[in-house]
């Protein structure tokens, strides 16, 4: 979802019809939402799932620090997922958020600012990276590092097929998925996007400066990928 000049910045090379289609949805939720006048927005997708504890930190946008453009709320993938943040200050009695310094894709889930929306909305245009990657991929998004993710622990949500379904895009990847020397190739590409933050990562870790979390519990592991 930013503009494109050169390979180096299209880690993921192609991108599927319906990762498209997923992200033009969510580019309609920014313009309706900028168009409402309200500060903040939290963004659900169909297959959503919140916890019982979500309703009281969803009322207002009162305890959401001013620098905090882009709120991660779910946890996505096994339930012993773990992510890196920085350090982390509490929003509640019972939660904390700290900035995203690691993967953590998804986009079911998450609040947005109304100058994180702008941000979006300017730099929208040729698709270089699926949403969830473009917004919570540090690894490989270069709006991510302009947004800045923060991740709420213990997170409020979490997709469901039971709610949603099976997702209905999986038929446009599976054709990039044959094994040719074009999936090769694009594999090791992504590879390297994912990998070349790895070194600092690890000496973030060493410092002190970040820790790694389950997202699902008050829980800090050591460094491991």
């Amino acid at each position: 979802m930013t503009r494109v000049r050169n390979r180096d910045h299209v880690p993921l090379d192609v991108i599927p019809k319906g990762d498209k289609c997923c992200a033009l949805s969510h580019v309609r939720a920014w313009k309706a939402f900028v168009a409402s006048g309200d500060s903040h927005c939290v963004l659900l997708e169909d297959d959503v799932a919140l916890d019982e504890d979500a309703a009281p930190l969803l009322r207002n946008a009162d305890w959401i620090p001013h620098r905090v453009d882009l709120l991660k709320l779910e946890r996505f993938g096994p339930t012993s997922q773990r992510v890196l943040l920085d350090a982390r200050v509490p929003v509640s009695a019972r939660h904390r958020i700290g900035r995203l310094r690691s993967r953590h894709t998804g986009a079911a889930a998450y609040i947005l600012s109304r100058h994180g929306a702008l941000s979006l909305l300017e730099r929208a245009g040729p698709w270089a990276l699926p949403v969830d990657h473009m917004l919570f991929n540090p690894n490989n998004s270069p709006v991510a590092s302009i947004l800045r993710p923060y991740q709420l622990t213990p997170a409020i949500a979490h997709q469901c097929e039971a709610l949603g379904g099976c997702s209905d895009i999986g038929e446009w990847r599976a054709v990039l998925r044959q094994f040719d020397w074009t999936y090769a190739k694009r594999e090791l590409y992504r590879a390297y996007f994912e990998l070349r933050l790895l070194p600092q990562q690890i000496l973030s870790v060493l410092r002190r400066e970040c820790v790694l979390v389950t997202v699902d519990e008050r829980q800090d592991l050591p460094f491991a990928r």
